[in-house]
């Protein structure tokens, strides 16, 4: 009899491994698949983000490309889908110092705008242009065009005694964040006017009010009636640049070209994208638009914590 109750016990107990077992499964089936459905939104989140930055960007596109005569004054819209919105900043890149072409006089003026004192910002100033002047003498066989004079007159063949076109010393204004002097707060408070794809002037018609108060001997007084002077649909490049006095050197009215690019997506999920394009427009191009620099932005659980794409 004992024997019996022996077996019927082990019986007993081989059942209820068993059912521990299909349990102990059926959880870890049960998490697999809770985890394979996170992956899965996670993914469909990010692919509709994606086509929604790319929907801005064909956007922006389309605005530059509609108003390839007219001074681009930054200007921002937003998009809405059935997938979620975008919304797009649009501003010409020629109406800010270019850090790899702007004399150091200008740079000096910049750097005492955003904080430095006079003798710091001399010397950062000059250190920014050692740099450029070392990094382009360090590869001089990169020699490249650059968007804006690509766009101004077709390529020609160099001449024989007519060197070619010096590569462009910078392609990030991050570039400069490691000058010696350098300080944080001051590089922060120079990324929304500076750039690498302008020139050695600046555009007055399209030039932030904070870029036009950086110039050197820039005149306060005249600023209201410059920008009332730039609002005008008749303007006169001559006379608005004369408005700002000595600073008018640092001037000169140029088509727009390179066009920078903020975007921010949001599904209706709440997954947010963000990402900074520089995109260019040549005539008689094959192509509508060029992208000349992509830069995603982190990815954010809200859009409450894109902010920091405003930065630059």
């Amino acid at each position: 009899m004992s024997g019996r109750h022996r077996q019927r016990g082990m019986v007993l107990l081989a059942v209820l491994w068993a059912i521990a077992l299909c349990a102990a499964l059926a959880m870890a089936t049960s998490t697999t698949f809770r985890s394979l459905a996170g992956i899965v939104r996670i993914d469909r989140d990010r692919v509709q983000a994606d086509g929604l930055l790319t929907a801005g960007l064909e956007a922006a596109a389309g605005i530059v490309t509609t108003r390839r005569d007219a001074p681009l004054i930054e200007r921002s819209t937003t998009l809405t889908f059935a997938t979620g919105s975008v919304q797009l900043t649009v501003s010409d890149e020629s109406g800010r110092i270019d850090i790899g072409r702007a004399p150091v006089e200008l740079l000096t003026s910049l750097l005492h705008y955003v904080g430095a004192d006079d003798d710091d910002a001399v010397i950062v100033a000059q250190r920014i242009v050692a740099l450029r002047d070392a990094t382009a003498q360090a590869r001089p066989n990169e020699a490249q065009a650059r968007p804006n004079d690509a766009a101004t007159k077709p390529a020609a063949p160099a001449k024989p005694d007519q060197p070619p076109a010096a590569p462009a010393p910078f392609t990030d204004i991050g570039q400069i964040a490691d000058t010696p002097g350098m300080q944080p707060q001051w590089m922060a408070a120079m990324a929304p006017l500076i750039t690498v794809y302008g020139g050695e002037t600046v555009n007055p018609l399209t030039a932030p009010v904070a870029v036009l108060r950086a110039l050197p001997s820039f005149d306060a007084e005249r600023i209201d009636a410059f920008l009332d002077m730039r609002s005008s649909p008749f303007v006169d490049p001559d006379r608005l640049t004369f408005l700002l006095g000595a600073a008018q050197k640092y001037l000169k009215v140029q088509q727009t070209h390179v066009v920078a690019v903020s975007l921010v997506a949001g599904t209706t999920d709440g997954y947010t994208a963000a990402a900074k394009a520089f995109i260019v427009a040549l005539p008689e191009d094959k192509q509508p638009y060029r992208v000349l620099a992509w830069t995603p932005v982190s990815r954010f659980a809200n859009t409450g914590a894109v902010a920091s794409l405003e930065a630059r």
